[in-house]
């Protein structure tokens, strides 16, 4: 049975663990209609003040729909979160956690998310539905991100606008939540006994198809202490002459403030500070982006990229110019997931290798994050598998800002 829910943007006050800021654009405009040959929109209405309860659906042999007022829209814009107004409990009567569902705002996006209970749920950069039990509305977020942004929800909406929930996938992601619960890492190189040192350290060489030999490093954080690794990962970027390197975790400040900075390897070359989220359909980051790449152009290798893990922010950056530069989709994939091998999963004091099936669920997070952030700026891979990955990816970068010369002369460097 194929459930559909459909309701309003509800603004109900929220708090994230991020603050940050970005304009969105105004040129969509929430005027658009729903279809009534693809679900089924509700002719009922009720004000904002109104109480949702599960008595409040209707509910036919495949149909359920509610709609609420809502016009508060503070929260939108200095959160990103798009609060929906409906009581969470009410929503669990009919989807559970581990569900993959179809947001649909008419006239700007739809996206499909997991439903989740906690933001540890997903990783960073992904869209999810976050539903906690007890509270009155469920809100449609951007890890570390702002989701108005993403969906292009600008100031010059007007409110309130329809929302429709729908079953994509039951229990699609269950397997994800799973697996996330069985992962830990350890700061001690003593619970890595079956590692090299320069694993322990997630520091290697990018050899995906079209990328030259000993152009592109990846690693750790060379300077940050706190994950027991930036000695190792410092000392192996000296080994491989890495010239040039890219922080997307910190500020040159905060940067140089890590005891031992001034006596590294890494403080004798060049850097530069992008000091950004793992937002990455959204403004900052992409911004921070595009200011590493350019830095690269002018800048000679080899290079290394990294954040505080080398998983995250560095994951995705690496997993565009490996795209770029002519990459697989299985290369992706698999580099991405080498640096989950290199950290997870630690039990009893002791790594224990990953399940082929833990590692085909983190390989898939690669694929969520590039087609989310692909097609916020029009560019579509969702057949990734097979998809032109290296002509996408040039529309991508073109859409960010940098110049066609520019991607050329990144090629000609990556060669």
């Amino acid at each position: 049975m194929t459930f559909v829910l459909v309701m309003a943007l509800g603004l109900v006050a929220c708090s994230n663990s991020y603050s940050s800021f970005a304009d969105v654009s105004e040129e969509n405009s929430s005027s658009e209609t729903f279809s009534s040959s693809s679900f089924v929109v509700s002719s009922s209405s009720v004000s904002s003040s109104s109480t949702v309860s599960s008595s409040s659906f209707s509910d036919s042999s495949d149909v359920v729909s509610f709609t609420a007022l809502v016009t508060d829209t503070f929260e939108v814009f200095a959160f990103g979160s798009l609060n929906i107004d409906i009581v969470a409990d009410s929503f669990l009567t009919k989807f559970d956690y581990g569900d993959v569902v179809s947001v649909m705002v008419p006239g700007y996006d739809t996206l499909d998310v997991p439903v989740v209970a906690s933001y540890g749920d997903v990783f960073p950069g992904e869209f999810f539905l976050y539903v906690s039990s007890g509270l009155n509305y469920l809100k449609l977020e951007a890890r570390y991100g702002q989701m108005a942004e993403v969906i292009g929800l600008g100031r010059g909406a007007e409110f309130p606008i329809e929302v429709a929930i729908r079953m994509k996938e039951k229990g699609g992601y269950a397997e994800h939540l799973g697996n996330l619960n069985s992962l830990a890492i350890s700061y001690s190189i003593e619970a890595y006994p079956e590692l090299s040192v320069a694993d322990f350290a997630n520091f290697r060489m990018v050899r995906t198809t079209g990328m030259g030999e000993g152009r592109l490093y990846r690693s750790s954080s060379p300077v940050d202490p706190s994950i027991g690794r930036n000695k190792y990962a410092d000392s192996l970027a000296a080994v491989a002459g890495v010239k040039t390197f890219v922080n997307l975790a910190n500020s040159e400040e905060y940067a140089e403030s890590y005891n031992g900075f001034a006596q590294s390897y890494y403080a004798t070359r060049n850097v530069v500070y992008l000091d950004v989220l793992p937002g990455f359909a959204n403004t900052p980051f992409k911004e921070g982006f595009v200011k590493g790449l350019r830095y690269m152009v002018e800048h000679d290798g080899p290079y290394l990229w990294h954040c505080t893990y080398g998983m995250d922010r560095t994951g995705y950056s690496i997993a565009v110019l490996e795209a770029l530069m002519g990459a697989t989709a299985e290369e992706i994939k698999a580099d991405y997931a080498a640096t989950h091998k290199n950290f997870y999963s630690v039990s009893g004091g002791r790594q224990v290798a990953l399940t082929a099936k833990q590692a085909e669920l983190i390989q898939a997070i690669i694929v969520r994050l590039m087609r989310n952030a692909y097609k916020v700026e029009g560019v579509d891979i969702s057949d990734f598998e097979n998809a032109d990955l290296a002509a996408a990816t040039e529309k991508y970068l073109l859409s960010l800002g940098l110049e066609q010369h520019e991607i050329d002369s990144l090629r000609a460097r990556l060669k």
